[in-house]
């Protein structure tokens, strides 16, 4: 392809940079640095994926970056004051903001000048104009391409093609994610293809690959996600399941993808959204800070990432009212508030109602939002409302087969149905690899509460190593320690407990933060308490 900005030329088929004056003089490194902000300039590039691309990854220091950069400006008669070619985003990365001509490489011996004007040479051999990239949805876009069908037999299409078609069908269950409709994901199918050219064709940041192998009795699944900005994996699985019940194999196959991938889209996402260009940071970009920020105080518990979380949201807000998601992690972050001994607001009745009133608002916004249920669910288990909390996730699960969510262990737990809610959590952590560290938490009190303390060990262990600051989860520690006899473990446990909360107490603390509905469920998991030696 030929760029022209300005005077200028960079041409990816020479690897020449020329302007009117003839060819610049640039460094390699330099010059790929600069096609590749010329070639993602619909966003903001990060120094990261700069360093992932042009320096392949390799360590490179904040000095060395920069100076390349300044080589590019220098090279295109820019400078780091006027930023009129390669704009600095603080604390983002950079974009190229120049107007660009693009045009078709012409062949060996044809290559035109800078100031050459495409139309003079007349209409048999003037470069073709390209199509310009579609421009990235607001939200996070992937497009599934026809998953090759690798049997050796034309006949088998019809699986990989279905397969395909229903991990399209499933994906656009999730509201939060803008996804290419199966027309133009298949005008791919039997083609060789460029990730980064299938996403500048569609305007998606995601691209989905896959082959389906049927031999004798047996299937084997391959999929692969890839960022098409930068062409990197960002996750690879193959699945292998014997053809007892081809339909239930394809929908358990199905489901399990849709799950995963989009958990590692949400993850992407949140690892690139501080690259997004200004003119977007609207109420979906501040979302999306938010639950980031949401995500690290799942695992830290600190009142900073709180605080952050809420500052985040009111942003978002303050842009666009009605936008439902930010009420729902506004309704989570404000039951965190009630819980968690972080200021003045912890076990306020009033702030646990301010989180029942944005769940609602987020319901009342968007019906058919499963996140706005299950956050709606967690409110009203809290306040003892067990089935009105299950119908609630239950709705979200009808809306989304595919949506996962801790919290609907916890609410089973609390409503008194373990078992089923050690089914739920087992399905969370399965398809959600990055499951946040308070999952642990519910599926060893789950098994606490069926008395099997030496399940419950593992999980809750697990917990408090990537969460030392959940003061739950060293609570139920030290009742399961003490549960199984080992009495030292559980007075060392009870004291983490009162480190991170001083004045906790069963009855002050305990009792209203574990809203267990069934009686036999609230004395077997008090009694532990105390036999743990915690204070009453």
């Amino acid at each position: 392809m030929i760029y022209r900005f300005g005077t200028f030329a960079l041409d990816t088929e020479l690897l020449e940079l020329r302007s009117g004056q003839g060819p610049v003089t640039v460094e390699p490194q330099v010059f790929s640095l600069l096609a590749y902000l010329i070639e993602n300039r619909s966003h903001v590039v990060s120094r990261q994926e700069l360093i992932d691309t042009v320096w392949e990854g390799r360590i490179v220091s904040d000095d060395t970056l920069n100076s390349r950069i300044n080589a590019a400006r220098r090279a295109v008669g820019d400078t780091g004051t006027a930023q009129a070619i390669i704009r600095t985003m603080a604390r983002r990365g950079f974009r190229f903001v120049a107007e660009i001509d693009v045009l078709a490489s012409p062949p060996p011996g044809g290559a035109p000048s800078a100031n050459d004007v495409p139309a003079s040479a007349g209409p048999e051999v003037s470069p073709q104009r390209q199509k310009a990239p579609l421009p990235l949805p607001d939200r996070p876009s992937i497009a599934a391409l026809p998953f090759t069908n690798l049997s050796g037999d034309k006949e088998q299409e019809y699986l990989s093609d279905g397969i395909t078609e229903d991990i399209i069908t499933e994906l656009s269950r999730f509201s939060e994610l803008f996804v290419i409709a199966r027309n133009s994901s298949f005008q791919y199918k039997g083609k060789a293809t460029d990730v980064r050219q299938v996403g500048r064709d569609l305007g998606v940041r995601y691209v989905l690959e896959g082959s389906v192998r049927r031999g004798g009795d047996r299937l084997r699944i391959s999929a692969q996600l890839i960022d098409a900005m930068t062409g990197g994996h960002r996750w690879a699985e193959h699945y292998d399941r014997k053809l007892d019940d081809i339909f239930a194999v394809q929908d358990e196959i199905v489901g399990t993808i849709v799950a995963i991938l989009a958990a590692h889209v949400r993850k992407a996402e949140t690892e690139r959204t501080r690259a997004k260009p200004p003119n977007s940071w609207q109420a979906y970009d501040y979302y999306l800070q938010a639950v980031e920020a949401a995500i690290s105080f799942a695992s830290s518990f600190s009142a900073e990432d709180l605080d952050e979380t809420r500052r985040l949201l009111q942003l978002s807000l303050s842009i666009d009212a009605n936008y439902a998601g930010s009420y729902a992690i506004l309704a989570t972050a404000y039951h965190a508030a009630w819980a968690f001994p972080l200021n003045s607001e912890f076990l306020n009745p009033s702030v646990l109602d301010q989180a029942r009133q944005f769940a609602r608002k987020a319901v009342q916004l968007d019906a058919n939002s499963p996140l706005a249920h299950a956050c709606l669910g967690t409110v009203l288990s809290w306040q003892g409302e067990h089935e009105a909390s299950i119908t609630e996730f239950e709705r979200a699960i009808a809306l989304n087969p595919n949506y996962v969510d801790w919290r609907f262990g916890a609410a089973l737990v609390y409503a008194g149905h373990s078992r089923r809610a050690i089914d739920v959590l087992g399905a969370c952590m399965r398809l959600d690899p990055f499951y946040a560290s308070v999952t642990s938490f519910f599926l060893g009190f789950a098994h606490c509460m069926l008395k099997q303390y030496a399940q419950a060990l593992p999980p809750l262990l697990e917990c408090v190593s990537r969460s030392p600051n959940l003061r739950t989860g060293y609570v139920l520690l030290a009742a399961t320690h003490a549960r199984l006899g080992q009495l030292e473990a559980a007075r060392s446990a009870a004291a983490e407990v009162l480190r991170i909360q001083p004045d906790y107490t069963i009855s002050g603390t305990a009792r209203l933060v574990a809203p267990l509905k069934l009686p036999e469920d609230d004395k077997h998991f008090f009694g532990g308490l105390c036999l743990a030696g915690l204070p009453e």
